[in-house]
């Protein structure tokens, strides 16, 4: 938590959080156990620092400005929107007794979002996949398909959940591909996403096959 957040009760959305020598110690123990951090940060300040210190990528990261775009392409520092999460806080957060003071602090950062990705990507980060959704919310993960496609090509929105997904995670070899070896996890959908990422959204009515692991999860195709 490299800064205050929309859910947390106490920490404004401009506070930043940690010294760049404590999140550099972070990002130090995670390579030891050969994984990476990452961070969660809103604002400039708060993002330069986790970057600065070796955060692998920034997640949400609304409020982000030129400069701090360009230090994350410089130190080729991921960036994970995830503009469902306040979609479905601002559509529904009063329904499921969501903090009044996150309420207010949405209004920061609510539509922020979609700037920032253009931000980043016009400085060359490479923009990944994240939806953040929290409890009751979870049946919208898709809507940030339908989001992202706002802002980026269908063909950049499943580059991003797939290929450059698979290379923040550091599994290029085993996600994003179909290939001898890697994971088997795979969809077979009713249409053409390139054309309609609707074949993504609801809850699959429009997923005709599911395969996780080599393994049939789902067959609508008998």
């Amino acid at each position: 938590m490299a800064g205050g957040g929309v859910a947390a009760p106490s920490d404004p959305i401009d506070m930043v959080q940690y010294t760049e020598e404590e999140i550099r110690a972070a990002v130090e123990e995670a390579q030891a156990r050969r994984t990476y951090a990452f961070a969660h940060a809103y604002i400039p300040e708060s993002i330069q620092r986790a970057v600065q210190a070796g955060v692998r990528s920034i997640e949400h990261g609304n409020l982000i400005d030129d400069a701090s775009a360009r230090l994350m392409a410089e130190r080729d520092c991921y960036l994970v929107p995830t503009l469902v999460t306040y979609d479905q806080i601002a559509q529904f957060g009063r329904t499921h007794k969501f903090p009044e003071a996150g309420l207010r602090k949405l209004q920061d950062v609510l539509h922020a979002g979609a700037g920032a990705i253009d931000k980043a990507l016009r400085a060359g980060v490479k923009v990944g996949f994240g939806t953040d959704l929290l409890g009751e919310t979870h049946p919208a993960q898709s809507k940030e398909f339908a989001l992202r496609a706002e802002i980026q090509s269908n063909a950049d929105v499943l580059r991003s959940a797939t290929i450059i997904n698979a290379e923040l995670l550091q599994h290029t070899d085993r996600l994003g591909v179909l290939k001898p070896g890697a994971f088997a996890d795979f969809l077979l959908v009713n249409g053409n996403p390139l054309e309609d990422l609707a074949v993504l959204s609801g809850q699959g009515e429009r997923i005709d096959v599911i395969v996780r692991g080599g393994i049939i999860f789902k067959n609508a195709l008998h």
